[in-house]
């Protein structure tokens, strides 16, 4: 029994310091450089205690980049899951064509994020895009307007790009679930009566709440975390109206040479990362229980 401990432990070695060295390294660093005043003309470190997060907190960017974040990832989480979803619903049925329907509606995700978001800043030119001329002549416009120019428009239409991108993700992982549903009660519910939106309710959602709980939180995870559409599209603008963590980071960092202050901001990032971790972690572990218990 000891020596598969020792085994095992032995098998996780390599893994684990892969981690510590790629991942909780530069994590401490990030916690280092947040309680030290660090910029590019001045690159050696002074401490500064908590005087950078006093700093970051008082200053009402700060306030924005949290309000963002959250309309940001909620939006597109929220969108994204209720998409993938119907269209997963639509997918699962005996369609002609059904293979190159799938294939079809997976190309946004595999597109890279900055191609994605290149292609959507052009169909949002105020002058030549695509949305603009739709709109225009379904007549819901009555002039072009500056999608991304726009302070109360902008996080609508990054949202919008950004649920486009991303819908495929969750519609695969709800399709594999629709189709390890247990047909035959399935089939019962429909010897019973039960028309397409009951069986929908009773059967299908209890039998893939596992799934739907798993992947609303992973898709937490990742949008707090998305970076290439946002940048692309907006670099935070206008007048911040669009600025999320990672945005925020980067152009504190890198475009304003403000390392400590970059960091402080990374810190916070880690703070809810960790709190949505953590969720997945609980969330993923009750599944299994329930799937053991069963």
């Amino acid at each position: 029994m000891r020596q598969d401990r020792r085994l095992h432990w032995l098998l996780l070695a390599p893994a684990l310091v892969l981690m510590a060295v790629m991942l909780y390294y530069p994590m401490l660093g990030t916690v280092y450089e947040s309680l030290h005043e660090t910029s590019f003309l001045n690159p050696d470190p002074k401490f500064a205690g908590l005087a950078l997060y006093r700093r970051v907190l008082a200053d009402g960017t700060f306030a924005q980049v949290l309000a963002n974040s959250v309309v940001w990832t909620l939006g597109v989480v929220l969108l994204q899951n209720v998409l993938g979803f119907l269209t997963a619903l639509l997918l699962n049925q005996n369609l002609p064509m059904q293979g190159a329907l799938r294939a079809v509606v997976l190309l946004p995700f595999i597109l890279p994020g900055v191609v994605a978001a290149i292609l959507w800043r052009f169909m949002y030119d105020p002058q030549l895009g695509l949305v603009n001329s739709l709109l225009l002549q379904a007549g819901l416009i009555e002039n072009s307007v500056a999608w991304l120019a726009d302070s109360r428009m902008a996080m609508a239409s990054v949202v919008v790009a950004a649920v486009w991108k991303g819908f495929p993700f969750s519609m695969l992982i709800y399709l594999a679930a629709l189709q390890n549903v247990d047909r035959s009660q399935i089939e019962a519910a429909m010897l019973d009566g039960a028309g397409p939106v009951r069986r929908l309710i009773d059967v299908t959602l209890p039998a893939i709440r596992d799934v739907v709980v798993v992947n609303i939180v992973l898709t937490l995870i990742l949008t707090f975390n998305y970076f290439d559409i946002i940048w692309v599209l907006t670099k935070g603008g206008p007048q911040s109206a669009t600025h999320i963590f990672p945005t925020k980071i980067y152009e504190t960092g890198f475009g304003q040479f403000r390392f400590g202050e970059a960091a402080t901001y990374g810190v916070f990032s880690i703070l809810v990362l960790a709190v949505l971790v953590a969720l997945y972690a609980i969330v993923q572990g009750g599944a299994n229980r329930r799937r053991a218990a069963a």
